[in-house]
């Protein structure tokens, strides 16, 4: 399958990132893409750098506008879309969704992100509710689509659950960089540790992952850090933790990238990873910890 990936430098003109991104769809669907997968909260910029309830005014509802126009996009171009949208689900309850939208526009599924980080620059627990929908793959017509958004990359449990839900790839939107005042070593490491724990689901669960990160800088707002670098990176991994394509750091990339879903089953055959796990002996995994 033909996978497109759009890793974009945002600005604050929120129109103007939706027009490239429809315009970088369009190209990629023009080469033969399938499926296009887009950053997180890839509207407008990374709001979350600051607490402020003014923020709230970039939510959309689900449907709005902004919802059709992806449906249409999905639709003209007769590919599976992954958006990555703020959520507004009602009066002060928000939540951070990505919305697959099939070939004909219609809604395949949603998922609401589940794992909200709460770090320095990364504020996100006070602008969204942890998802409610559980981890169920969307079905779609180029397959079972195990979406996840950005935090939850770094859980297991959230990969596996996928995983035996029947996901036949991973997913996952993502706004990631480097706070101003890390130092070389320590972001070459964050960099590398993210990439080597999904690489560690795609292995464990002998499935393709697909990550689509943002790029480029952005200034905090409120002047109290100096803002975030985003790492771009975005790469698309095979069932072995292979990388198949990675993509340069300081970059804007619109790219295709073929994933071949039946490697995953002989994968499979030969590290029967679900075959052999002890789920009988699994019930303190529920634990918050074991004393």
């Amino acid at each position: 399958m033909k996978v497109g990936i759009i890793q974009q430098h945002n600005t604050e003109d929120i129109e103007y990132n939706i027009n490239r991104l429809c315009e970088k769809t369009a190209a990629l669907a023009a080469e033969g893409a399938e499926l296009i997968v887009l950053q997180e909260l890839h509207d407008g910029l990374y709001f979350c750098q600051t607490e402020s309830v003014d923020q709230f005014d970039l939510a959309v509802d689900f449907p709005s506008e902004r919802t059709e126009r992806y449906a249409a996009l999905a639709r003209t171009n007769q590919i599976v879309l992954v958006t990555s949208l703020f959520e507004r689900r009602a009066p002060g309850l928000y939540h951070n969704t990505s919305i697959v939208f099939e070939k004909d526009g219609s809604i395949a599924g949603k998922y609401r992100k589940m794992h909200i980080p709460d770090d320095p620059a990364y504020y996100e627990k006070f602008y969204f509710t942890p998802g409610d929908l559980g981890f169920e793959p969307i079905s779609t017509s180029v397959g079972r689509l195990g979406v996840l958004v950005c935090w939850d990359q770094w859980y297991p449990e959230a990969a596996r659950l996928m995983a035996l839900a029947g996901a036949e790839m991973l997913i996952y939107p993502t706004a990631i960089g480097w706070e101003s005042s890390d130092s070389a070593d320590e972001k070459a490491r964050q960099l590398e540790a993210w990439i080597t724990v999904q690489r560690g689901h795609a292995v464990a669960n002998g499935l393709p992952v697909i990550t689509v990160n943002r790029t480029g800088y952005e200034a905090d707002p409120s002047g109290s850090t100096g803002g975030i670098t985003f790492w771009g990176n975005s790469f698309v991994s095979g069932p072995q933790g292979e990388l198949i394509y990675r993509a340069p750091a300081d970059e804007e990339v619109c790219k295709i990238v073929e994933v071949d879903l039946r490697r995953s089953e002989q994968v499979r055959r030969w590290w029967p990873f679900l075959r052999d796990r002890r789920i009988e002996a699994y019930g303190d995994i529920l634990k918050r910890f074991r004393d």
